[in-house]
């Protein structure tokens, strides 16, 4: 697969994964505890260890951290939904 739709889909599942939450907290008000506590660790996790899967897709963010935390937000979806991205990128 050509790298630009690459990238072009992983941008496409960010916003998905980010829509999904905005969703569940502010439209359908229907927060579960384990959703909001994946989605902090998820996100602390990857600030903490400078993890960026968007970095390793060669899109990087002139505003430091914004790649850490669009990948905690990765992390905190799941693991099946991680292993979906990194399939689609050819990564693993």
């Amino acid at each position: 697969m050509n790298k630009e739709v690459s990238k072009m889909m992983m941008v496409c599942v960010v916003l998905e994964g980010i829509i999904t939450y905005i969703n569940n907290f502010f439209v359908l008000g229907e927060p579960h505890y384990q959703m909001i506590l994946s989605l902090i660790l998820g996100i602390f996790i990857a600030v903490a260890y400078k993890m960026d899967l968007l970095k390793l897709a060669s899109i990087e963010s002139e505003i430091p951290y914004v790649g850490c935390v669009l990948t905690g937000i990765f992390f905190a979806r799941g693991s099946n939904y991680v292993h979906d991205i990194l399939k689609t990128l050819n990564i693993n």
